[in-house]
């Protein structure tokens, strides 16, 4: 059996004999080696004396530097090694950080050990079969040709022709960060009327995330059709992408009905980034967290819904969290206060205009800075006089 070396980055000194005690097998069989370092800094000094280390698995809260910034750092040190972060039960926040910034995978405190040999087992394998692709200078050609391919397919999902009536509009926009991305959003035309909006972003990026983000999208948009409440959609589609997950992704998403004919938007919030009322003054109000996790962790989940009301000139934004945490060459990020100060500075006009203000924005804050995450908005806006 091929032997691997693990690098267990930690600050709790139980932790290293108790890894040590509860793989003893696999340590002894040869499958597995370990080292262990207290925080980030020591653990980039063990990297760089240590070529062979294939996979690190990191806490995130550490001193000297924490587990989120050395995955930002793991990549110029070597970028096939394969990073899994450990982190607090329900700590989403961090959880959707660290996959944005190249955690392949992620466990959760207490250590559930067999858990930690499945976790292992699937990244190392997914270690291996990436090696293999790197292996052949033909199979490289060949899966860029395969990314174009996807990239287009999954461009091709997404709506081009937004909805604009006398009562409202609608756009939206979505740039990948890579070839093929795991962001999306629909448009969907119910019945009365009544229109129906999604927002998403999966766990990952790249091919596994385009294919189970059109894996959602297609569970979204069927279940959306037969069920009127966006809480119960979010919860059937949860309870759709838990059965057959084998890939352990999850996707954030946001759904929403809207009635042109009073401005009612009702929606449910399934662990994304909360709504923007963009108001014609150019003041704006972030909506206030209604409950919800992520899509395919766990099943027979709860999806709370909420009501708010669009006067005419108002504009709502959804949007992805590739736009906040877009950063710049100074490694600092967009942020919420940007992002209201855009249309504090001018306000939009419509749908069309907010997206567009949003995109140039992000880009001239970033400059030539290449962003690690999906940015997509999804803009609604409440036409006429007040």
């Amino acid at each position: 059996m091929a032997k691997y070396k693990i690098l267990v980055v930690d600050d709790e000194p139980d932790l290293e004999p108790l890894i040590l005690q509860r793989m003893r097998r696999a340590i002894r069989t040869g499958r597995y080696s370990f080292v262990f370092a207290r925080n980030g800094v020591e653990a980039l000094e063990k990297l760089a004396a240590q070529e062979d280390i294939d996979m690190v698995l990191s806490d995130i809260n550490m001193p000297r530097m924490d587990g989120l910034t050395l995955l930002e750092q793991i990549p110029k040190v070597d970028p096939n090694i394969r990073s899994v972060i450990i982190s607090a039960y329900g700590d989403m926040k961090n959880i959707r950080t660290a996959m944005n910034r190249g955690a392949f995978d992620f466990v959760t405190k207490p250590l559930d050990f067999k858990d930690l040999r499945h976790t292992i087992d699937r990244t190392l394998k997914h270690l291996i079969e990436w090696r293999s692709a790197l292996a052949s200078r033909d199979q490289l050609v060949a899966l860029q040709n395969e990314l174009d391919v996807a990239s287009k397919i999954q461009q091709s999902i997404l709506p081009t022709r937004f909805p604009k009536t006398a009562d409202y509009e609608v756009h939206a926009n979505m740039e990948p960060a890579r070839n093929v991305g795991g962001d999306f959003y629909d448009i969907l035309t119910l019945e009365g009327s009544y229109v129906g909006l999604a927002i998403a972003d999966v766990s990952d990026k790249g091919v596994p995330a385009s294919l189970f983000m059109m894996s959602s999208r297609t569970l979204l948009k069927g279940t959306a059709i037969g069920i009127p409440e966006p809480g119960n959609v979010l919860r059937d589609v949860n309870d759709l992408l838990y059965e057959e997950n084998d890939t352990s992704m999850f996707v954030t998403v946001i759904y929403a009905i809207y009635s042109p004919e009073t401005g009612q938007f009702i929606y449910a919030n399934g662990g994304h980034n909360p709504p923007l009322i963009i108001h014609r003054d150019g003041s704006s109000t972030l909506l206030p967290p209604i409950g919800g996790i992520a899509l395919g962790i766990a099943p027979g989940m709860a999806f709370p819904q909420e009501t708010v009301l669009l006067h005419p000139g108002d504009i709502l934004m959804l949007y992805t969290d590739g736009v906040t945490e877009a950063m710049n060459a100074d490694r600092e990020e967009f942020g919420m206060e940007r992002m209201q100060q855009v249309f504090a500075d001018q306000p939009p006009g419509n749908a069309k205009e907010a997206t567009e203000m949003i995109f140039e924005a992000v880009h001239t804050f970033a400059g030539d800075t290449a962003q690690s995450d999906d940015i997509t908005c999804l803009t609604i806006s409440r036409t006429g006089t007040p």
